[in-house]
């Protein structure tokens, strides 16, 4: 009964992915329809399944529209700079989406927390960033930003299976380990960063994140529910016949270097 349960669960959530899949291509060609400009912010802390929902976001959708950035560390030419302006290059043109995966919010989190910026960084981003998040959206940019939200026992149990498993080892960085014995200098920054930012213009979604299936199916349909979209009518396509020339002679197979047939 157990294992018909848990086949079950897995049934729904696929066939409940599958109709969020659709409902995702007919928003990806209304936005490129009526040129909007969409920014999705995945924030959270390690191992709370932003990366996972990122990943079945874009599955069915077209790479040149949407596109996920997520920023290494910064050089020391970026480091001079205003604190935005690297952000600000990757901001959507008329008929995009941009995810990011970590944002602007890496200072009000990890930089914070581990003393990468000064007390005065840290609290100019604080005054700075609802007004930057409000230039945005008077732009024109539609601006959704979610907070994955996992506990303790959950991460602990997420962070030992990327140890054990060596498919998801690179996703277990130094960070992470330093960032475990901080648990509580995490959690003071983000309740700062909300008392900040969550404002009424640009406000914070929280997803429960403890499961990370109803997470993903969760966090995708509530940004369906963000973006006035309408269904597109999908014209079929007929495939002209291929031209009949018969001049054209193929080179010998030999010319050419094929991959060799291991499957």
């Amino acid at each position: 009964m157990g294992k018909a349960n848990l086949k079950e669960k897995k049934f729904n959530y696929e066939a409940e992915l599958a109709k969020l899949h659709v409902e995702l291509v007919h928003m990806q060609e209304w936005v490129k329809k009526e040129d909007l400009k969409v920014v999705v912010v995945f924030e959270g802390r390690d191992a709370s399944g932003k990366g996972g929902t990122i990943k079945r976001f874009t599955e069915p959708l077209n790479p040149r529209i949407c596109k996920v950035v997520a920023l290494g560390v910064p050089t020391e030419r970026e480091k001079s700079q205003w604190y935005f302006q690297r952000y600000v290059q990757y901001l959507p043109a008329a008929g995009e989406i941009i995810l990011f995966d970590r944002s602007w919010y890496n200072r009000a989190g990890v930089e914070k927390v581990m003393g990468f910026c000064t007390d005065k960084q840290y609290d100019e981003f604080l005054r700075s960033c609802p007004e930057f998040e409000r230039m945005l959206v008077r732009s024109g940019i539609i601006v959704l930003k979610y907070w994955f939200s996992v506990n303790d026992e959950e991460q602990e149990k997420r962070f030992k299976n990327r140890i054990s498993n060596p498919l998801k080892r690179w996703k277990f960085s130094p960070m992470d380990l330093e960032s475990r014995s901080r648990w509580l200098e995490y959690s003071k920054a983000k309740d700062q960063m909300f008392a900040h930012t969550d404002t009424k213009q640009v406000p914070w979604f929280v997803v429960n994140s403890d499961n990370k299936k109803k997470a993903r199916l969760n966090c995708i349909s509530h940004v369906l529910s963000k973006i006035p979209y309408k269904k597109m009518d999908i014209k079929p396509v007929k495939l002209p016949p291929l031209p009949g020339e018969k001049s054209y002679v193929r080179p010998p197979i030999d010319y050419q270097t094929f991959v060799p047939e291991k499957f």
